[in-house]
């Protein structure tokens, strides 16, 4: 820390921090709530970056009947809990006899 550092704050600067402020505020309530994000129904390029993989990946997936999904149409759909079975079919468990984690 500076001595420069303890100078109160200039009329621009208090300036600066509060549109900075307002425009974080702003995206916390143009945010979708929790109960938004379960109803929605996410296409194949929303779900990918969740997921981790392709669009591409995520369509053959859906009809070869590898992945939960619903159907809007022909189109294919994932549900945010569709996405956590995903998700939770890559998790790995330790072993029962692994070995212990030098603390």
């Amino acid at each position: 820390m500076t001595r420069n550092d303890l100078a109160p704050p200039t009329e621009d600067t208090l300036i600066l921090r509060l549109a900075e402020l307002t425009a974080a505020v702003e995206r916390l309530a143009a945010a979708p709530s929790a109960a938004e994000l379960e109803l929605k129904l996410f296409t194949p390029e929303e779900a990918a970056p969740l997921i981790g993989k392709s669009p591409n990946w995520i369509v053959e997936a859906c009809q070869d009947s590898r992945i939960p999904h619903t159907r809007v149409g022909k189109s294919p759909r994932l549900t945010a809990a569709h996405i956590r079975w995903i998700q939770q079919q890559g998790e790995v468990l330790p072993h029962k006899y692994a070995r212990p984690i030098a603390a």
